[in-house]
């Protein structure tokens, strides 16, 4: 096959892909060197692309009530319930909960299906948890949903401004382009997080503030600058209205107090930002989930307004969403606020136009309810039929127990899925198998504005449709014109057309020179100008941009003395969502494979945690039991804990099911980023690690957790309870009588091996503390004909341990790493150059120089 140019499906970067197939049919990936997102580069997760593309757990045909059926039943049994809890309840009974995986031409029919012949505005998606706060800033202010900036401006700023991104970990092809800057220009770098994450490493500034305080500290910036003489008075004179206002609503009490920031730091940061004509802010969700999130945002952009700094090269505020199409969604219309081609709902002008151009029998006359409100409905029966596409709000909606047990209680439950095992695909009454990446053709949106074109480069599997084409299908069985489309590019063609129809400038987006484009030849394209406003030209009534008032509000979740904790979540390196496709990779699970909790050393003394032990944490919604993993990169008094374990590889790990489901007032996103909890060391019997080729019985025990290696699988094990005998439950364990063991019962350890033939099939370590062996070493070893020496747990002196992933990219260990520092590498090119550890996406060159400093601390000493 030919190679196929397509777009990776992570983060909102939208790099571009190149996929090829030989003749053995095996898939291969690389960076596609002519796309403007990236240039060749990829991530950690994007160059393990080809690993996830197997079949062993994906949802192949249909199924109602568990049983197989056929896509006719399916379909009509969707098509008549709806009509029938429509007929009976009217259309707010029923909705819609997609998600940024889908191409624009699914968001497109989706958005029109629901508000335009349903009639209801009850579709929303889960890009409401990662960006709808950005939206909502953006509109107050520009009067549209418009990025003003580019990736170039990373290479042409003088000073960057990373607000609640851990740009590192989280987009780590655009950290790369701003590292080059770094190096080349002397960019200057400012990293705002209560975390020392892996950007903080190379900050030239790192502001620790308190969760929760951005606001405190950009009112602060911005009465700063006004005070210093900065305002552009010509820019705020000519395009801007209601800075008097926004000065007053910054006016506060100390923002010392508030951030918890030294002065020093306070006025470091102020003057940097002041004299640094070409400042370029960028945010992500530490911004954005939080119940004060489009205050943030706009607090933020206050600032660029004040300056005049927007819409030129280097300079501006840029929101980077977390989904590969969130941006997409938005343009059609995706959240239950908007209409299609960035239409407000409330206009009865769009909502007329918007009903004219589809020919519509009706349209929604108000705004749908957005995510944690539709999850409320279908709790307390006011929603009654929902469709849940191609996300799992099982495990990412905030306090996750209750939307469970709302999707158990809701009457009928449709889930478009990937994969058949999924928390949220569990609770549907109607399982239906759609395609995903690799057998898509579509449209993306990145982060800088950019369509792309994802492509198919391998055939759907078993039964599974497109999503346009399931819903395309059900619209019609439900009696609907309008969906009679044959291609996703006769969609895309009628998604321009509505952007242009009528539009004269009004409204941002306008895909005009796209109508009737060769759509599979369709290159990387920018809709709008490169950079907007630097000469005005908003889409405020008023056409001058909004200062927007922010007066600083903590966060809605107070920590009490029974909760005395602050509880954040977020993302690790290698891992996408809740893992459905990274987890696939035996190579990104490697780097970080159990869930954890980071904790501060003075904490963990305080409760008597000590380092790799298990905790639980409480909040007034739940527990979970996780690894503790000390580390003075976390602040006192908080924790952090990643959000992308389910029921599918932990007993006990959601850590979203800790959070209360507080949003923010405007845009409705959950406040993600801050809750109550506590902390206590988890009692524990014994601790166990296993491997095995195939899944072993973990149900009974008080923890488990899964991760994917090479041959198979690898668990990390822990009970409250002794087995009686040790030899039965391994047999039990791995169902089998052929087990050899190695038993100390005065230690309390056991450790058991199976083979099938000569080869190692599973094998068991128990230990009293948690289990201290070279993990990746044992993973490598299934398969192969080691003998009974595997009991020992490790190769020996002549066998080489490169220990625990570091570089996922090239797959280098950190004793690998050691061992080219110890011989002499001195700084990360001597370390790449010697091991290719950091060669490729750069995200790990923070471990990296962490291991290089302890060298150079040891040195000192």
């Amino acid at each position: 096959m030919q190679p196929t140019k397509t777009t990776c499906p992570y983060c909102g970067v939208g790099c571009g892909v190149i996929a090829s197939r030989n003749a053995d049919r095996e898939i291969t990936v690389a960076g596609d060197p002519d796309h403007p997102a990236n240039f060749g580069k990829l991530c950690s997760k994007g160059s393990a692309l080809a690993e996830t593309l197997s079949l062993d757990d994906r949802l192949l045909f249909p199924t109602i009530n568990g049983e197989r059926t056929d896509w006719n039943d399916a379909t009509a049994r969707i098509a008549t319930t709806f009509k029938d809890t429509i007929a009976k309840y009217g259309p707010d009974s029923v909705a819609f909960y997609v998600s940024g995986q889908l191409l624009t031409e699914d968001y497109y029919v989706a958005n029109k299906l629901m508000k335009g012949f349903i009639g209801s505005g009850n579709i929303d998606t889960n890009s409401r948890l990662c960006m709808a706060s950005s939206v909502a800033g953006h509109k107050r202010t520009f009067g549209a949903d418009v990025v003003p900036c580019n990736y170039e401006d990373l290479e042409l700023a003088d000073l960057v401004v990373l607000t609640g991104s851990n740009f590192a970990w989280c987009h780590p092809v655009l950290f790369q382009r701003l590292m080059a800057a770094k190096e080349q220009r002397g960019t200057k770098i400012i990293v705002i997080d209560p975390r020392k994450t892996a950007t903080a490493e190379f900050a030239d500034l790192h502001l620790a503030i308190n969760a929760g305080s951005d606001v405190a500290l950009f009112n602060g910036l911005l009465h700063y600058l006004d005070n210093s003489g900065k305002t552009d008075l010509n820019y705020t004179g000519q395009h801007t209205r209601g800075l008097a206002e926004a000065l007053a609503g910054a006016e506060q009490s100390d923002c010392a107090e508030i951030t918890g920031l030294a002065q020093s730091q306070i006025d470091e940061f102020f003057e940097l930002f002041s004299n640094t004509e070409r400042t370029l802010s960028i945010w992500s969700q530490g911004v954005n989930q939080s119940s004060a999130g489009t205050d943030k945002v706009n607090a933020i952009i206050n600032c660029h307004l004040l300056t005049g700094r927007i819409g030129k090269p280097g300079m501006g505020p840029f929101s980077i969403t977390g989904q590969p199409n969130a941006m997409g969604g938005r343009e059609v219309g995706g959240l239950a606020n908007m209409l299609a081609a960035h239409m407000a709902i409330e206009n009865p002008a769009h909502r007329e136009l918007v009903q004219r151009f589809w020919s519509a029998p009706t349209i929604a006359n108000k705004p749908g309810l957005k995510a944690v409100d539709m999850f409320d409905a279908v709790a307390d029966g006011r929603i009654k039929a929902i469709w849940i596409m191609a996300t799992n709000p099982a495990v990412t909606m905030p306090n996750s127990n209750f939307i469970r047990t709302a999707l158990k209680a809701c009457p009928f439950v449709v889930v478009s899925e990937a994969v058949n095992n999924s928390d949220t695909a569990k609770l549907a009454h109607v399982l239906l198998p759609a395609a995903t990446w690799g057998e898509k053709d579509g449209t993306v949106t990145n982060s800088e504005r950019r369509i792309s074109r994802q492509r198919p480069f391998m055939e759907k599997p078993g039964e599974a449709h497109t999503d346009w084409q399931i819903i395309c299908n059900v619209a019609k069985a439900m009696g609907f014109s309008g969906f009679d489309f044959t291609s996703p590019a006769e969609i895309f063609n009628e998604h321009a057309a509505l952007t242009t129809f009528e539009n004269q400038g009004s409204r941002a987006i306008d895909l005009s020179s796209l109508l009737d484009a060769d759509y599979d030849a369709l290159e990387p394209f920018q809709w709008a100008k490169p950079r907007m406003f630097a000469h005005g030209g908003f889409f405020t009534l008023s056409g001058r941009a909004n200062f927007i008032a922010t007066p600083y509000r903590s966060p809605l979740a107070k920590v009490t003395e029974e909760f005395p904790l602050s509880l954040n979540t977020g993302r690790i390196r290698d891992q996408w969502h809740t893992m459905t496709r990274t987890g696939k990779s035996a190579r990104l699970m490697a780097h970080l494979g159990e869930p954890f909790v980071d904790l501060h050393p003075q904490d963990a003394k305080r409760l008597a945690i000590k380092s790799a032990t298990l905790v639980c944490l409480r909040s007034s919604l739940g527990k979970v039991i996780i690894r503790a993993k000390i580390t003075v990169s976390q602040q006192v008094g908080s924790v952090f804990v990643p959000m992308h374990w389910s029921r599918m590889n932990s007993n006990s790990a959601n850590s979203l099911a800790l959070l209360d489901a507080n949003v923010d007032a405007v845009s409705g996103q959950p406040e993600l980023k801050f809750g109550r909890v506590s902390a206590a060391a988890f009692p524990v019997n014994w601790y166990g690690f296993a491997i095995s080729t195939h899944k072993p019985k973990i149900e009974n025990l008080a923890y488990w957790a899964e991760a994917r290696i090479a041959q198979g699988y690898k668990y990390e094990l822990a009970d409250t309870h002794e087995p009686e005998n040790w030899s039965e439950f391994a047999k039990q364990f791995f169902s089998t009588d052929n087990i050899h063991s190695y038993i100390d019962k005065r230690s309390g350890i056991y450790r058991f091996a199976v083979f099938k033939d000569t080869l190692l099939t599973a094998s068991l370590f128990v230990a009293q503390e948690p289990v201290a062996l070279s993990r990746n070493w044992l993973a490598d070893q299934l398969g192969k004909p080691v003998g009974l020496k595997i009991l020992a747990g490790c190769g020996g002196a002549a066998v080489v341990d490169h220990g625990p992933i570091v570089c996922a990219c090239n797959n280098i260990g950190k004793y690998t790493i050691a061992d080219a520092i110890a011989n002499g590498a001195d700084s990360l090119k001597a370390v790449g150059a010697a091991t290719k550890a950091g060669n490729s996406c750069g995200s790990c060159r923070a471990d990296i120089k962490s291991m290089l400093s302890i060298k150079l601390l040891q040195a000192a000493e």
